[in-house]
């Protein structure tokens, strides 16, 4: 296995993370754990995200729970 594979795109916003949104709400949930952030490979839109929320991109690799801001 490549763990260079695994790794994605995630959004905190201070210190938690974007889990994704509570169902029929247009609430955000949040976590301080970065392995429940909704995960992306796709770089355009994670930033549109992140705009929207107000929150930067973190590049998470699950496997060695590694998260760095971009």
């Amino acid at each position: 296995m490549d763990i260079r594979k695994k790794t994605c795109l995630i959004i905190r916003k201070g210190n938690e993370y974007l889990v994704g949104t509570i169902c029929f709400s247009t609430d955000l949930r949040w976590s301080i754990y970065a392995s429940d952030a909704w995960r992306t490979r796709d770089r355009e839109a994670a930033e549109m995200v992140a705009q929207k929320v107000g929150g930067v991109l973190v590049l998470y690799n699950p496997v060695i729970n590694e998260a760095k801001l971009l």
